[in-house]
């Protein structure tokens, strides 16, 4: 009897096991590593992490009759896309209805829809940065939870800034209020207990509101507004709790004082000057410059009803943000890809990719500022960005190479997160 059991046991987890594994053959691979296209490549899957990868020949010699087998030989296949800079809990439609006429439950309903419009894009893992009444964090734990679809997130929760600064409602009577959660803090004490509330309430990361903005109505685009001292404060108590700094930081004495500070990222970096750009390299901060959505706003921004100093500060800050990108890349700036998605459609993500290369990355140093590159800035370096053993088993296919046509990033036809197929429109 206990013979017949153990037999029945064997052949019950070798059937559960083969319903769990899949196998992807691959005409070509991108090895986000070494940055090479790899030939004739299959990765075998396991529920939801791969459990190997190589030549389609030695692959197939380790999967039986009853594998899945998702055929992609036509297809050029690479790790699931990284957003290191996102908004997902909205997008503008009309700058004074969105201000005075929607309540967070308007952000909380619409959210799901960005989120599938962002991993159908292929991006699988997003950083978001900056979201009102902590609706990031509840549209997190729905997708970990399998409620609904899109990508894995880190959210920062409320943006840290000063008063009358970005972050701060500008521009309107003194007498408008909302009965919200706000990310106002001023001085060290009010910072230290801001983060602290943040982090019990699920912040993943610290966004800071380094210098002033471009779409708010505070008057300057880049003037540092907060102190070195606060600055300082705010990366020592999130690193108290292991949290990661990110500084929205638009200008140059701002971004210096952020980079000393040690935040792990700066923002935009619009205006970034020589010793900015010597000081991210020497502490190895990541720029995330957002230089697709320029010419979003000055083309849609007017017709959304947004103050002509608002498109005037966009107009005055696009063109030197993507020639001082260019100008880090050629000092070797390490690089992680962040698009402000939100601030244009949500889906779009990949517009950027093309935008990267004409300002000085190769195809291939742009796929790895959405992978490698991007998941060593989340510290997800071993769960994501590669194709590897053990990692998650976040794929993405598309017709075509990357690598010559950087544009067709914009239509992936295969995605999969964690082993399950998001989207599949390959033929």
């Amino acid at each position: 009897m206990k013979t017949k059991l153990l037999l029945f046991s064997l052949v019950l987890t070798c059937i559960t096991n083969s319903q769990n594994i899949t196998l992807i053959k691959v005409g070509k691979l991108i090895d986000t590593r070494s940055g090479k296209i790899l030939i004739n490549q299959a990765i075998l899957i396991e529920l939801d992490k791969i459990k190997d990868v190589g030549t389609l020949e030695n692959i197939s010699k380790k999967i039986n009759s009853d594998t899945k087998i998702i055929d992609l030989t036509n297809y050029t296949v690479m790790p699931g896309f990284i957003d290191c800079h996102t908004h997902i809990t909205g997008q503008p439609e009309n700058y004074l209805d969105d201000i005075f006429r929607k309540s967070p439950i308007d952000a909380a309903i619409s959210a799901h829809i960005y989120a599938k419009k962002t991993i159908d894009a292929g991006f699988t893992t997003i950083r978001d940065l900056g979201a009102g009444e902590y609706v990031d964090v509840s549209l997190k734990k729905a997708i970990d939870a399998g409620k609904i679809i899109g990508p894995r997130m880190q959210v920062a929760t409320l943006s840290v800034g000063a008063t009358g600064g970005h972050g701060d409602l500008t521009g309107f009577s003194p007498y408008i209020s909302f009965n919200n959660f706000s990310g106002v803090a001023d001085g060290v004490d009010q910072i230290k207990k801001l983060i602290r509330t943040e982090i019990k309430n699920g912040a993943d990361v610290i966004k800071m509101i380094a210098t002033a903005g471009v779409l708010s109505e505070e008057e300057s685009v880049g003037a540092p507004q907060y102190s070195q001292e606060e600055m300082n404060a705010i990366v020592e108590e999130a690193k108290m709790w292991d949290k990661k700094v990110a500084a929205h930081a638009h200008g140059a004495e701002g971004i210096k004082r952020a980079i000393k500070s040690g935040v792990a990222s700066i923002e935009h970096g619009s205006l970034i000057d020589d010793e900015g750009i010597r000081l991210m390299k020497q502490n190895g901060t990541f720029l995330v410059a957002d230089i697709y959505n320029d010419d979003y706003i000055l083309s849609e921004f007017t017709k959304l009803g947004y103050p002509q100093k608002i498109i005037e500060k966009e107009r005055s800050i696009g063109k030197l943000q993507r020639e001082n990108f260019q100008k880090a890349v050629k000092a070797g700036v390490k690089i992680a890809y962040g698009t402000d998605a939100g601030v244009y459609p949500h889906g779009w993500n990949a517009k950027q990719f093309s935008h990267m290369v004409k300002w000085g990355l190769t195809p291939i140093e742009a796929i790895q500022s959405a992978t490698i590159n991007a998941a060593e800035l989340l510290g997800w370096q071993d769960k994501i960005g590669t194709i590897e053993q053990n990692k998650f088993a976040d794929i993405i296919a598309v017709k075509g190479s990357p690598l010559e046509n950087i544009s067709i990033l914009e239509n992936i036809c295969f995605v999969m997160k964690g082993g399950v197929v998001v989207k599949n429109l390959c033929e």
